[in-house]
């Protein structure tokens, strides 16, 4: 028997046209949009060299690490969960490549497979611990991460490993098409996105994600696994942490023995400003790249404008955030959840 889903069925504005409320949704749905575009206009007309094509690539380089970063944690908040390990997993995964590849002498691919195993890994493990033994993943991540952080100083020997598979450093600082040509970061980001969308549209696990954040009682009632959704979902962010981390060792030209602990922070904000819901079952791929870029724009924008002391960027770039997480986490909760079918 086949369910019908919102897609197969003809549009409200068809069926009976635009009403007030059916304009209501699509102007709280897109909120996140119009922040978006406000940003965009504003820098553009209030700093000159921000809408030259140079700094627009400027800031896709910029968002492209979030964005790896940002296709798993949206899965894990999809289900309502969090992962709070990314930032320290990624650090491990870059310096267990770096590690290998100087101290061991292994050729590429294996070091940076090695680091995209090592964090895998740990996803799946703190997957286990919050199913298996009840542990919630605010707490199960947070192990994680100082279990990552634990490993990296101790691999390093708190120090920071330059010479790079040199793979790495292609995924993270090449080009195609020449000195002018795009960045291979962009490409690997880009990607990311599209794989990690066409699984939570198009396949039944994706289905299976959004139902499990949207009620897990009623998801098990007719017949979800939503442990193994649980499981499956953190084993994906801690894939995409380490694919992040192997990009990021390659565009910053060294694996570091610390932690970035903003890589944590931009990402669950960055997701958030797009309008995925952190109580899960609403948002999605699409969202998280609008957020990606309301956060890409401001950071940027605020760096093309010169009149702003340097020391107050921060904290306009906090009020800012703040604000549009506000508009954008008001207007969505009145939305109506994505169906699953």
């Amino acid at each position: 028997m086949s369910i019908k889903t919102d897609i197969e069925s003809p549009a409200p504005s068809v069926q009976a046209g635009i009403t007030p409320r059916t304009l209501r949704q699509w102007i709280t749905t897109l909120a996140p949009v119009w922040t978006l575009v406000a940003m965009i206009i504003f820098f553009w007309v209030s700093a000159p060299s921000f809408g030259r094509p140079a700094n627009l690539n400027n800031i896709l380089v910029q968002i492209s690490t979030l964005a790896i970063f940002g296709t798993g944690m949206t899965f894990v908040l999809l289900t309502g969960e969090i992962d709070l390990s990314i930032a320290a997993t990624a650090s491990l995964s870059g310096m267990v490549a770096a590690y290998l590849f100087n101290n061991m002498g292994l050729q590429e691919p294996i070091p940076l497979l090695a680091g995209l195993g090592v964090a895998t890994l740990l996803g799946l493990v703190a997957g286990v611990a919050s199913t298996r033994f009840r542990i919630p993943t605010f707490m199960s991540t947070l192990a994680i991460s100082y279990i990552a952080g634990g490993l990296n100083t101790y691999v390093s020997k708190g120090r920071t490993i330059s010479n790079l598979p040199e793979l790495s450093v292609f995924l993270g600082s090449g080009r195609i098409g020449g000195t002018d040509g795009i960045r291979v970061i962009i490409i690997v980001a880009c990607l990311t996105l599209l794989a990690g969308h066409i699984v939570l549209r198009y396949t039944r696990f994706g289905r299976y994600v959004y139902m499990t954040g949207a009620s897990k009682p009623a998801a098990r009632l007719v017949g979800v696994n939503t442990n193994l959704v649980l499981v499956i979902t953190l084993t994906i962010a801690g894939f995409t942490s380490g694919l992040a981390g192997i990009v990021s060792m390659g565009r910053l030209g060294s694996a570091y023995p610390d932690v970035i602990p903003s890589y944590l922070i931009d990402t669950i904000g960055a997701v958030v400003l797009g309008g995925t819901a952190l109580t899960g079952g609403r948002g999605g791929i699409p969202q998280t790249i609008i957020g990606l870029l309301i956060y890409g724009t401001l950071r940027n924008g605020l760096d093309n404008m010169p009149q702003i002391d340097i020391y107050l960027k921060e904290f306009i770039t906090g009020v800012v955030l703040l604000a549009a997480l506000g508009i954008n986490l008001v207007f969505s909760g009145r939305a109506p959840r994505d169906k699953v079918g």
